[in-house]
């Protein structure tokens, strides 16, 4: 599932997301969702979050 939509995202669930210095090459980064950051309800680019670790970026993909 990919992460444009807010309301599919809850803090505690395990995401990959892009980092802002990895939007040129796709790295992925993966972690827990501590807050969402994004207050509309979608955004084409991906919901922005912050992960339990302090990294901010927006998610590309909700692992199950």
């Amino acid at each position: 599932m990919d992460g444009t939509n807010r309301t599919d995202i809850t803090p505690g669930i395990e995401v990959n997301i892009v980092l802002k210095q990895d939007q040129r090459n796709g790295n992925l980064t993966q972690g827990v969702v501590k807050d969402i950051l994004t207050k509309s309800p979608k955004h084409s680019h991906g919901i922005k979050v912050r992960l339990e670790d302090g990294q901010v970026g927006r998610v590309k993909e909700i692992l199950e």
